[in-house]
């Protein structure tokens, strides 16, 4: 292998890594999701339960170039390095967490080539970043759409529930189960789901989605803390509060240093 094609390959990795990064960040603010649950009634005026339709997933996701294989096929080889530099220099912006600058970078490949998935599904993160669920769920749609995977379903459900189109939350959650793409992503989709049950003031629906097939790992990993602290959270709210303060303790137990859960144990 030549010394250009080592230095390529290294850069594909290297991008690689930043997109794996990003989609974990994204991934583990679903352990929030349920800190907007609305308690407060019935669902506000505007809440949807019909879904929007929607195509099917394939039953095995879409073979995808490279993104820099695919711009230049869309583009041409003399302007993809302009996007290609695009592309790169939104998702560095992203991972430091520099989401207007993320979103200006990236503009320029996403007018020219927004077919290409990573360019959709970065809009999308960082339109979901900013808080602009509307924007993020069209892109994050369209990246379902060009991988004909459920990889970003737990942060495109988490945008229908802000949006309270609580229909597509439950197609997207069933979706979600069938593709099982992994434990921690359907983990992630189950605590949006049950987020979506208690925005609907239907608190015993979401401890029963959370509790359902639920057991104490014995060596728990990030996103099983994730769970059991939503969990604990819906306990409290639904006047379980023993039950709340055993599971907020077990989690300490696991990893003190897990978000509020010191303040959980010491309230209750």
């Amino acid at each position: 292998m030549s010394a250009d094609e080592q230095a390529l390959r290294a850069e594909r990795e290297q991008r690689r890594e930043v997109r794996e990064a990003n989609r974990a960040r994204l991934r583990a603010e679903a352990k929030d999701a349920v800190d907007r649950a609305d308690t407060g009634g019935r669902p506000r005026r505007g809440a949807r339960r019909s879904a929007t339709p929607r195509a099917k997933l394939p039953t095995v996701p879409l073979a995808l170039d490279e993104p820099e294989v695919a711009i230049n096929r869309l583009v041409g080889a003399e302007r993809a390095p302009t996007y290609v530099k695009a592309l790169g220099a939104a998702s560095q912006a992203f991972a430091r967490e520099r989401y207007h600058d993320a979103r200006r970078l990236l503009a320029p490949a996403l007018k020219a080539v927004p077919e290409v998935a990573e360019v959709a599904e970065l809009q999308g993160l960082i339109q979901y970043r900013l808080g602009n669920w509307k924007a993020a769920a069209d892109q994050l749609e369209r990246f379902r759409v060009l991988t004909g995977t459920a990889e970003q379903h737990p942060v495109l459900a988490d945008c229908y529930r802000a949006l309270q189109r609580y229909g597509d939350v439950d197609e997207l959650w069933d979706e979600l189960r069938a593709a099982s793409p992994s434990a921690e992503l359907v983990t992630e989709g189950r605590i949006v789901t049950a987020g979506a049950l208690a925005d609907q003031s239907d608190l015993t629906g979401a401890v029963e989605l959370l509790e359902k097939g639920w057991t104490r790992p014995k060596r728990p990993k990030t996103h099983h803390l994730r769970r059991a602290y939503a969990l604990a959270d819906l306990y409290e709210r639904n006047g379980r509060a023993p039950r709340a303060r055993e599971l907020f303790r077990w989690i300490e137990s696991n990893d003190a240093a897990f978000g509020d859960v010191g303040d959980r144990v010491a309230s209750l």
